[in-house]
């Protein structure tokens, strides 16, 4: 054997490489169209199974008045945007100033719904902070947001005016996220507002 075949034996020509690299990179975008991006969404994007099904069922107290009982009758007749918030929760401050401004000025119905939180806290937050809510349900201990699937805060959903989920959100709101996100959603299920 010449010097020349044992030398291309022992170190293959880069150009036997050049399938391999297109291999992977095919396949690198591959998993990023049908992994990462296969949601059509973006990072904060978690499927709901509560999606255009009614909301559940709770009957929690009223965060500012512990005597009212507040249910899921609360949801019905508009459209509504229901915000899991605690005032342990940074993410939801940096979200606060955006939902002042959306009940400001979009005349939206904003229901709070106050998880894990202490009522004392969550009320001196609110004071420092504003109230965008129109009301709030006090869950301190969990016993709805199991059912609403919830595992963080900020957490928002878009209810409709028979009481359906139709959208749900993962992590704070912005103007951005509001307008893209949110807003479309609101704007399509207000027009069936009976």
């Amino acid at each position: 054997m010449d010097q020349e075949a044992l030398n291309q034996m022992q170190h293959p020509p880069t150009r036997a490489l050049i399938p391999l690299g297109i291999f992977l990179a095919v396949a690198g975008l591959l998993f990023y169209i049908l992994y990462i991006r296969g949601t059509g969404q973006d990072a904060n994007y978690i499927p709901s199974p509560l999606i255009d099904k009614p909301a559940p069922e709770f009957a929690l107290p009223s965060l500012k008045d512990p005597g009212q009982t507040l249910t899921r009758e609360v949801l019905l007749g508009q459209v509504s945007l229901v915000n899991v918030w605690a005032s342990w929760c940074p993410a939801c401050r940096d979200e606060h100033a955006e939902l002042m401004r959306i009940a400001r000025e979009h005349g939206i119905r904003l229901i709070g719904f106050n998880w894990k939180d202490d009522r004392v806290d969550a009320l001196a937050w609110l004071k420092r902070f504003g109230d965008p809510y129109a009301l709030i349900l006090y869950d301190p201990d969990n016993r709805a947001g199991i059912d609403w699937g919830v595992y963080g805060a900020p957490e928002t959903f878009v209810v409709d005016a028979q009481g359906i989920i139709r959208h749900k959100r993962v992590g704070p709101i912005d103007a951005q996220v509001w307008e893209t996100e949110i807003k479309p959603v609101i704007e399509r299920y207000r027009d069936q507002t009976p």
